[in-house]
């Protein structure tokens, strides 16, 4: 209940601005922030499951988290997430003909230091996104990223490896 009254205060604040002030307001919600966290308003964050953003991260406007109780999402140091990026930990077995979507699952999500995620890409549980990645926007990250990868498409796919 908390972090939908926190995110009903955080959408009433300018959207970049008043860093301080935010960053506060989610550490009393349970959100663990590194140094200089800069987590921009108009998105919002579900649930009551662990969340860790690392120091000098930069979350854009509009980014939305769905934490799970049983999960945590973990995203590492100076990572550089762009505007509508969805985390999405839940998902369902297949069920039978009756209903498809059958029991509810969950599975961690871990974005490594230093990526950079482009606007309106979608993450999804179980995925571990490696140090220095790039997720082209609207990509969905459907399978673990190796570390200093390009990845772009639905599902995502590598492009090319980084430079260190």
């Amino acid at each position: 209940m908390i972090r939908h009254f926190l995110n009903l205060i955080l959408s009433l604040l300018p959207p970049s601005r008043m860093f301080a002030l935010r960053n506060y307001l989610l550490m009393l919600s349970g959100v663990e922030l590194g140094r200089a966290v800069k987590f921009c308003g108009r998105g919002w964050i579900f649930g009551r499951g662990s969340l860790h953003i690392g120091t000098e991260t930069w979350i854009s406007p509009g980014v939305i988290v769905h934490t799970h109780v049983d999960v945590g999402i973990q995203i590492g140091d100076r990572c550089d997430i762009g505007p509508g990026v969805e985390f999405i930990p839940g998902s369902h077995d297949i069920g039978n003909s009756l209903r498809r979507a059958g029991c509810g699952t969950a599975k961690p999500i871990s974005v490594g230091n230093g990526c950079w995620i482009g606007a309106k890409s979608i993450i999804l549980g179980g995925v571990n996104i490696g140090e220095g990645c790039i997720v082209a926007a609207g990509t969905v990250v459907t399978q673990n990223i190796p570390p200093n990868s390009l990845v772009a498409g639905v599902p995502a796919r590598i492009k090319r490896q980084l430079k260190k």
